[in-house]
């Protein structure tokens, strides 16, 4: 293992402290709850963030929290698969490297829900009287799986979760598009 400067990582990563902290916005004026401040990049910690009003609703707060981490994992498996298909020659390969670089967003804060922000507003569970709340239900796993890879990143789980992500989808999918 190495140390990496955090500001050498943020600039490396900022398009996807961008995509990440966008996604927060998205959700929020998606289920409409009043966002304070915004900050979409800064060299400093956090390197984004949202301030929004407090919900009881789950579905908005699930959203809310998770809506990057979908939004960036999408992301990064299409400007890969893209990428790779440009390299068997299917597109035009001078683009190739634009998009894995683009695909990069994997960051402390860019892809993975931080602990001590997005999680720990999921960690609470449903709110009075969504006890069963199917997508409560559902999602319990996948918080109790982040929670796990965010202590991992230690190790630097962020970026083995991009590489498959961005590796191993795009060949899952060639493989069954072939």
């Amino acid at each position: 293992m190495f140390f990496i400067p955090g500001p050498v990582i943020a600039l490396l990563t900022f398009p996807g402290v961008i995509v990440h902290e966008t996604g927060h916005f998205f959700f929020c004026r998606l289920f409409r709850l009043a966002v304070f401040d915004v900050c979409f990049f800064r060299f400093g910690n956090p390197a984004g963030y949202v301030i929004h009003e407090r919900t009881d609703n789950f579905k908005a707060l699930f959203f809310v929290s998770m809506g990057p981490f979908f939004v960036n994992t999408l992301l990064c498996m299409v400007f890969c698969t893209a990428a790779f298909s440009a390299r068997l020659g299917i597109e035009d390969a001078r683009s190739s490297g634009l998009l894995l670089l683009l695909a990069r967003p994997v960051h402390r804060d860019a892809c993975f829900p931080f602990q001590g922000g997005s999680l720990k507003h999921l960690g609470t569970g449903p709110g009075q009287g969504e006890t069963r709340n199917v997508l409560a239900a559902l999602s319990l796993p996948l918080i109790a799986s982040l929670y796990v890879l965010n202590y991992a990143r230690l190790f630097w789980a962020d970026l083995g979760y991009g590489i498959a992500v961005g590796i191993l989808g795009p060949i899952a999918l060639f493989r069954a598009l072939a």
